[in-house]
């Protein structure tokens, strides 16, 4: 009995021993698995306080998510940001995670995680504020927040640009030492400032960001490596698994428009109306209008596909439902609100005046008896037709910028009237003109869709819009094209590209190529069912039945006398706006060559048969052969030696006649030139080479219309 006592009591002393172990194991794994992490709260949108007290924000939601991903605790204390750096340092606390800059200088003293946010410095300044460049704050104060990149970037630069600083604890002081006027500018970094705008501050984000650099969770140099270890690895698998994206968008993301979330929109331009739109060097669409369409298509994650053509050929493709929206520096107009829905206003313009550059008009007194160029459809033919009777000058209008400048310049008009940014964006690319009267008839452009419809992607230009603005991302758009304030324009880079004949032919040659590709596409396809469409017609002009032969000559009659011009608009914007369904521009190009030029076809069908000896079908008849019979064996190879050079040299026409479907947006050679010279303004000689192309293929067809010929008198 004692020995089963003693046997049982050693028993329980074991249990005892072992339960006291794995109590005492778990506390340690606890301890040794729940970290203390600094963080500076003030500092939104990475860290700070919400309306219930809850710390969040990017930096706090990222390390509670990585802390759950690799199974440790983080505890959280929240200090100012100088305070937590120094505690890290002291190994009061195993890590801070505070928006902290990774520099050459903390890593002497910090061992960093992977980088997990870029950012760069930038400059903000009160919303009324003329300020916009770092060379406006000599003599001025500038407020900074302590500890920050962005402070240590404007205490390096102070001294040359001549400023003060004055530091804050927390970015709310900051921001509100210059909204009440005691500091003229402050800086930040750039994901902050933009929080601060979204938040209703009321400062403005100017010029662009100065640094840049990454974010990094630290802990104490040689301290931590575990923690260094999971970090890395917990932001690998956020990374990988969308995790981050979520909690960054969660806070950076702007207002989007759901209603338009990954649809694909179809929006019509002028691409020559340089600087807000037109074609660069590498042949991209580029200008303040493409780079901000762009742009609020990605804030608003819709997806949209631009299409160029004519300023007037964008109005009627928008109005018969071709495309869902137009954006061609615009003019509002209560001429045009009759007609479109519009956005908010993006730019105010005002029209000037410009002469050649010897000219002795400096007013429009001196216009009397004179003749004005101006371009259609924009604010300054508007300007210019209100006031031609009163100085009693005559007007000529143009479709694009470059012939009306050209107009000017020798001598053919002595004044042109235009948008101010568009004629000094000609100037400055070298346009032998200069602008004598100030901006006047200031009218706002705007984005614009067909009255009553598209309203979902008018409101998501109109949200994209105040995001742009907000974030400081429009008026750097707006400074890449026209400087800022008070500026000149920026040099590009193609205001130092070579110039030359064979410089424009060497830049542009895939360009001309695939405007070539296009002009050839478009005449092979059109005259293939054009000679298909114009001998069913011709053949119904020679049968017996005389209900045929006025069907034919009722259609040669219709597609002959109408201007092509008018047929391709006619198909491609009229047809919709009766059916209200689209039709594509090179469908609507085929179409229209294809009626125009089978009508000639069918008219020389008609005269080929004819020209063959009557006496010849009487004796085919008179053999017993049918009348189709007949024609197809004895009719149809005679006159076909008569139609065949006719139907090449319908072939030359066509190809000319290609050049006229660029109103409706078709990339072909005559509008791939209008688009090089809105960027470069050599008319002449990128004129000179359009017409080369041209008539080395009508040359090399000439050639096979004699060869084909002297085959067939052979």
């Amino acid at each position: 009995m004692k020995h089963q006592f003693v046997k049982a009591l050693r028993l329980g002393l074991v249990c005892l021993s072992l339960g006291l172990l794995l109590v005492f194991a778990k506390q340690t794994v606890q301890a040794a698995t729940t970290y203390d992490i600094a963080t500076d709260v003030t500092y939104p949108p990475f860290e700070y306080a919400n309306s219930r007290n809850k710390y969040v924000g990017i930096d706090i939601d990222l390390i509670k998510a990585i802390a759950k991903t690799e199974g440790f605790k983080v505890r959280l204390k929240p200090m100012s940001f100088n305070g937590g750096v120094q505690a890290v340092e002291s190994g009061q606390l195993d890590g801070i995670i505070a928006g902290m800059t990774i520099t050459p200088e903390r890593r002497q003293k910090f061992d960093f995680g992977t980088p997990y946010f870029k950012t760069g410095v930038s400059m903000a300044v009160a919303k009324s504020s003329h300020i916009t460049s770092f060379k406006q704050l000599r003599g001025k104060r500038v407020a900074l927040k302590t500890g920050t990149a962005a402070a240590d970037y404007a205490e390096s630069i102070k001294k040359k640009y001549g400023f003060k600083t004055v530091t804050f604890d927390d970015s709310n002081n900051m921001y509100q030492d210059v909204t009440t006027g005691n500091s003229v500018a402050c800086f930040d970094d750039h994901p902050v400032l933009q929080y601060a705008v979204k938040q209703g501050v009321k400062i403005k984000l100017v010029g662009q960001p100065a640094t840049s650099g990454w974010y990094g969770f630290a802990v104490k140099r040689g301290q931590h490596a575990a923690l260094i270890r999971k970090f890395n690895a917990g932001l690998k698998k956020l990374k990988a698994n969308g995790t981050y994206d979520q909690i960054v968008n969660r806070y950076l993301s702007s207002q989007k428009n759901p209603a338009v979330r990954n649809k694909t929109f179809q929006i019509a331009t002028d691409v020559t109306f340089p600087p807000f739109e037109f074609a660069n060097a590498a042949n991209h669409y580029v200008g303040i209008d493409m780079d901000l369409i762009r742009a609020i298509a990605k804030d608003q994650g819709f997806k949209l596909v631009l299409k160029p053509m004519s300023f007037n050929g964008a109005i009627q493709a928008v109005q018969s439902g071709q495309m869902d929206g137009m954006i061609a520096g615009m003019s509002i107009t209560p001429e045009r609100q009759k007609q479109f829905n519009f956005s908010k206003p993006y730019f105010n313009s005002g029209v000037v005046m410009a002469v050649k550059s010897h000219s002795t008009i400096t007013k429009l007194s001196q216009l009397h008896g004179k003749k004005v160029a101006i371009k259609t459809g924009t604010a300054g033919a508007d300007y210019a037709n209100s006031i031609k009777k009163k100085y009693g000058f005559k007007t000529v209008t143009f479709d694009d910028s470059n012939n009306m400048y050209q107009d000017v310049i020798t001598g053919n008009s002595v004044a042109c009237f235009d948008d101010h940014p568009v004629i000094k964006y000609a100037i400055h690319k070298g346009t032998k003109l200069r602008i004598v009267t100030k901006p006047v008839e200031t009218a706002p452009y705007g984005f614009a869709v067909k009255r009553g419809h598209n309203a979902a992607l008018l409101a998501a230009f109109n949200t994209g819009l105040a995001n742009l603005k907000a974030s400081g991302q429009f008026d750097q758009i707006k400074a890449k094209y026209l400087g800022a304030p008070g500026k000149a324009m920026p040099v590009t880079a193609d205001t130092k590209t070579d110039n030359s004949f064979f410089g424009l032919i060497k830049q542009n040659a895939s360009a001309l190529g695939e405007g070539l590709q296009e002009t050839l596409l478009l005449s092979v396809v059109s005259i293939f069912f054009a000679t298909i469409f114009g001998i069913i017609v011709g053949l119904l002009g020679v049968v017996p039945i005389k209900w045929l032969n006025w069907l034919s000559t009722t259609i040669i009659y219709i597609f002959r006398g109408l201007p092509l011009l008018v047929l391709a608009l006619f198909i491609y914007t009229g047809i919709p706006s009766l059916t209200g369904e689209k039709i594509p521009a090179f469908v609507a190009g085929v179409i229209t060559l294809a009626f125009n030029e089978g009508a000639y076809t069918a008219a020389f069908v008609k005269g080929g048969i004819a020209a063959v000896d009557p006496g010849q079908m009487e004796a085919a008849r008179s053999l017993g052969l049918p009348f189709g019979k007949a024609m197809r064996k004895v009719i149809l190879p005679q006159g076909l030696k008569i139609m065949v050079p006719s139907f090449i040299n319908q072939f030359i026409i066509t190809l000319k006649d290609t050049s006229i479907l660029s109103v409706i947006g078709l990339l072909e050679l005559t509008q791939t030139g209008k688009i090089i010279i809105a960027r470069n303004l050599e008319g002449f000689a990128v004129w000179t080479i359009i017409a080369l192309m041209y008539l080395i293929l009508i040359t090399l067809l000439t050639w096979l219309s004699n060869w084909v010929q002297r085959r067939m008198k052979a």
